[in-house]
């Protein structure tokens, strides 16, 4: 493994954003694996995408906590990219970062990052050490320990499914507008 894809590595088990451009070698990703473009046409950020960005995206790349520099809470800055450059190709759903990182067709750049063994999302491994259950949800409150998720509160965001990053893809293809 070369220093470049150890540091992505490092980084996306910590929950940090790795997209930029030049850290992603796209001649090594499976892309048949991307589910394919919604055919609906007339996607908008504003009425389409910022929903989905926002139930799974918007805790670690949102205006309080931008992660790597990212935020995906307007159109302007999800254009701009974040610190390791744009992640998002306009007319180009499968040369945008955006769309590798939300499809987890690649283990690095998954995001939300994909739990390991002794992992329990971005917040780290279980309490108790690898391999220990989950506390159990308490009657009237929350478990013990408190929620847990990224930043310490919520549960852990959601994968997109399918059919979302389909729509993120018409989006991206339709020129991110």
């Amino acid at each position: 493994m070369n220093q470049c894809n150890l540091v992505m590595l490092c980084l996306a088990a910590a929950g940090c954003s790795t997209l930029g451009a030049d850290k992603l070698d796209f001649s090594k990703l499976d892309l048949s694996k991307l589910p394919p473009p919604a055919n609906r046409q007339g996607v908008t950020y504003a009425n389409d995408i910022h929903p989905l960005l926002e139930a799974s995206c918007l805790r670690c790349h949102g205006q309080d906590r931008p992660k790597a520099g990212l935020r995906l809470d307007s159109l302007e800055a999800a254009l701009k990219g974040g610190k390791d450059g744009k992640v998002i190709a306009p007319g180009a759903s499968k040369q945008s970062l955006l769309v590798i990182a939300a499809s987890q067709i690649d283990e690095d750049t998954a995001m939300p990052p994909k739990r390991g063994p002794g992992r329990r999302g971005p917040g780290g491994p279980p309490p108790g050490g690898p391999g220990a259950n989950p506390p159990t949800q308490r009657p009237g409150g929350p478990p013990p320990g408190g929620l847990r998720g990224p930043g310490g509160f919520g549960p852990p965001p959601k994968p997109l499914t399918a059919e979302q990053v389909g729509l993120l893809r018409a989006w991206i293809d339709q020129g991110a507008k």
